[in-house]
């Protein structure tokens, strides 16, 4: 591959990346979107949180830890338990990293 190819590539992506996401922002009022679809998108951030969290979560040192010696597996269910009943980010945050260092600092 050439370096102008290259460029002629990184510029026709950059493009269409640019396209994609203004066509969400320009057509938001003019399109209609269907009620199941409407629906469906309520569980977007949910799904895009829990991808981002689990691998943390389960990956230690690179290599999946699926482990109840891996700290961070009780740290995050707990951390799920007190998010369900309490509905609360921060409190969320604070019993989860609080577990979670609590479990470090006993060696568990």
């Amino acid at each position: 591959m050439t370096d102008m190819s290259q460029w002629i590539t990184f510029v026709l992506v950059g493009l269409g990346t640019f396209a994609i996401r203004l066509s969400f922002i320009e057509f938001y009022g003019a399109l209609r979107i269907p009620p199941l679809l409407r629906r469906a998108l309520v569980y977007v951030p949910a799904s895009v949180l829990a991808a981002l969290v689990l691998p943390a979560v389960m990956f230690q040192s690179g290599q999946a830890a699926i482990d109840w010696s891996n700290p961070q597996i009780p740290a995050a269910v707990v951390a799920g338990l007190v998010a369900w009943r309490t509905r609360s980010t921060l409190l969320t945050l604070a019993v989860g990293m609080g577990v979670l260092w609590g479990l470090r600092h006993w060696g568990f």
